[in-house]
C-alpha cells in the first residue's frame, strides 16, 4: 500500500487537490468490490464538513475526530490504517491532515508504528501565503517539514509577479523540494500527477 500524507493550512485547497487525487489513482478499471484508495480525513470537530463530499466520490473514508493527528489522535492513526489494510486493502492512502496538523508527526507515527513509508504532499494558497507566511511562521514551518513536493495552489487567483514571489518565498523554507504551481479548480494533467507522485 502506498501513503501520501496531505498537508497545508487551513483553505489552502486540500480537499479540492485530494478529490482529484483521489479520481487519478482510481482510474478507469475498477473491478466490483475493489478499493484502489481509501482516504483518511482528520477533522478538527464533531462532524467532517468535507465527510458527505468524499463519500459521495465512493471511495473509502475513515474520519478521525476530536483533536489533531498529530497529538492526541496520533495513538489512534496506526489502528485506523491497520483496520483499512485488513478490511478494504487499497493500492493507495490517503491521509488528509487537519489544516493545522503537522504532517511530518503523523509520518513518524506511521513509521515507527507500522513500519510504513509515506510521501508528504503540502499545499499552499497563493493568494493567502503574502499574507499568512509571518503571523504563521512557526506553524507553516511545522507543516513544510519532510515535505516531498509542495502544490503551490490557486495560481490562478493572482498575478504574475505575486505567483513568482509565493514561489520565491516558499523555495527559501523547503530548498530543494519541488514545487508545482497549480489551480486545483481546473484539471490537473497526468502528466503533472506523475511529477507529484513519484
Amino acid at each position: 500500500m502506498k501513503l501520501i500524507i496531505l498537508g497545508g493550512f487551513l483553505g489552502s485547497g486540500k480537499t479540492t487537490v485530494l478529490l482529484q487525487m483521489a479520481k487519478y489513482l482510481t482510474g478507469e478499471n475498477v473491478k466490483p468490490g475493489e478499493t484502489k484508495v481509501a482516504i483518511i480525513e482528520n477533522e478538527v470537530g464533531e462532524q467532517g464538513i468535507d465527510d458527505k463530499l468524499l463519500k459521495s466520490g465512493n471511495y473509502a473514508v475513515e474520519n478521525l475526530f476530536a483533536g489533531c493527528a498529530c497529538c492526541t489522535l496520533s495513538g489512534s492513526v496506526p489502528g485506523y490504517i491497520q483496520k483499512i489494510q485488513r478490511e478494504l486493502n487499497p493500492e493507495w492512502l490517503i491521509f488528509e491532515s487537519t489544516g493545522v496538523g503537522y504532517p511530518a508527526s503523523i509520518q513518524r507515527t506511521i513509521q515507527n508504528v507500522l513500519g510504513l513509508d509515506s510521501k508528504i504532499c503540502i499545499i499552499v494558497d497563493a493568494k493567502r501565503w503574502i499574507r499568512i507566511e509571518k503571523p504563521l511562521e512557526q506553524l507553516l514551518s511545522g507543516q513544510f517539514e519532510n515535505a516531498d513536493v509542495v502544490l503551490i495552489n490557486k495560481k490562478d487567483l493572482v498575478d504574475q509577479e505575486t505567483l513568482v514571489r509565493v514561489i520565491t518565498s516558499v523555495a527559501v523554507r523547503v530548498p530543494g523540494v519541488k514545487l508545482i504551481p497549480l489551480s486545483a479548480i481546473e484539471p490537473i494533467t497526468e502528466e503533472m500527477w506523475k511529477e507529484i507522485l513519484e
